[in-house]
């Protein structure tokens, strides 16, 4: 950090030619490192062996690691998130329609594209920004096949209601659980909703594999159809019996998932402590609104999403994620400007925002701060400071801008 006092007047921020807040970029999803140490032994180990891929002993072992963490029966380790939802869509029957919200990341709609199924667009709910299941119903058709739902954030999804939707319906439900590896719903690990979950691994994620995924389910027919169909559909040195692709994970990414799973707990206590500086810091700010997380469940403290009201505020969330850009602090848009108009889903379905009026005003009010063991109490401290000193100045500020 190069400046570790409080902003006073409009000139000292970096926007309007004052030094920046910090000197190097704080990003949202800096990747957390556990021990070098563990994972470079890891490393000399696997080149020891000179197996480097296709099932081997760390892949075993990150699988078991997945399945005792989250509960379930069965874990099928998978080289990315993406591949892991395009398997799991396809294992599962998916065809024609299947229900997904337009407010997450583009790979959820474009694992149904890539397979030539539909991606139907459902609204969110306005506290959590999951999927809302009052909206589902009216979007069935005789071609709807499955729902895709979405954990966002480190918080899960209404998991009762959609069950109970898809089992009336005879619907297939799959869940992508990018953001909610070790969280607990109503005391039941995520993992064990739906027919599958889908975790992601990304370099992004508390816990990482540099890139990677996992299906997890309890569902032993179906466990049993991902292996075959994440590697090619060998059953056997020669034996292929079943439609596949590649979709395994390597040894080196098991390796610095096992490596990042044994500092898992220091990497949520870091995020936890992150959380409460922020509530802290942002609750007194006027249209600054933080999600939260309910303590009673199990966290991953992952996220920390503001929303920005405008009218209240003084300033867009876009003009605040520009000042902060310019002080070295790369808030993020998630997930602008909704799927729905992203293509090829725009030129598809042109008039799919109609019925999507949450998604709508919440991809232009929300925002992620950074967070992590890249990021400590003084870090948070300062970025509540300075979002607190543009919300107090934003009208001086919005001349300025404009001028």
């Amino acid at each position: 950090m190069r400046n570790k006092k409080e902003k006073e007047n409009l000139l000292e921020l970096a926007s309007f030619g004052g030094t920046q807040t910090f000197k190097d970029v704080l990003h949202v999803g800096k990747p957390n490192i556990g021990s070098r140490e563990k994972f470079m032994r890891r490393m000399h180990n696997l080149l020891d062996r000179g197996w480097l891929t296709n099932n081997g002993p760390f892949v075993r072992e990150f699988e078991a690691k997945i399945a005792e963490l989250t509960g379930v029966k069965h874990c099928i380790a998978m080289c990315n998130g993406t591949i892991a939802l395009e398997i799991a869509v396809r294992a599962l029957g998916m065809s024609g329609e299947v229900i997904v919200p337009s407010f997450t990341f583009v790979a959820t709609a474009h694992c149904l594209q890539w397979q030539e199924i539909t991606p139907v667009f459902c609204d969110i709910e306005p506290n959590s920004h999951t999927i809302d299941p009052k909206q589902i119903e009216q979007l069935i058709t005789p071609k709807t096949t499955g729902i895709i739902a979405v954990h966002l954030w480190g918080n899960s999804c209404d998991t009762k209601a959609l069950e109970d939707i898809a089992e009336r319906h005879n619907l297939k439900l799959l869940f992508d659980a990018s953001h909610a590896l070790g969280i607990s719903h109503k005391g039941i690990k995520v993992g064990n909703f739906g027919h599958a979950e889908v975790f992601s691994f990304h370099a992004t994620k508390f816990v990482n594999c540099f890139e990677g995924g996992a299906i997890v389910t309890n569902d032993h027919k179906m466990a049993k159809k991902i292996r075959l169909m994440k590697n090619f559909g060998f059953a056997g040195l020669d034996n292929v019996v079943h439609l596949g692709t590649n979709g395994k994970m390597s040894e080196p990414s098991a390796a610095m998932g096992l490596t990042s799973l044994e500092s898992m707990q220091d990497f949520i206590a870091a995020n936890k402590s992150n959380y409460r500086r922020y509530v802290s810091g942002l609750r007194t700010i006027p249209g600054c609104r933080l999600l939260e997380y309910d303590e009673k469940e199990e966290n991953n403290f992952q996220y920390i999403v503001i929303e920005i009201n405008e009218e209240d505020f003084g300033l867009s969330r876009d003009q605040l994620v520009d000042i902060l850009h310019a002080e070295n602090i790369r808030a993020r848009r998630y997930f602008y400007p909704g799927v729905h108009n992203m293509e090829p889903y725009h030129s598809h379905f042109p008039n799919a925002g109609l019925v999507l009026p949450t998604t709508n005003r919440v991809v232009t009010e929300v925002m992620s701060l950074p967070t992590g063991t890249a990021v400590d109490d003084g870090i948070v401290d300062l970025i509540c400071q300075l979002i607190a000193f543009i919300a107090e100045n934003s009208e001086p500020i919005r001349r300025k801008l404009r001028s």
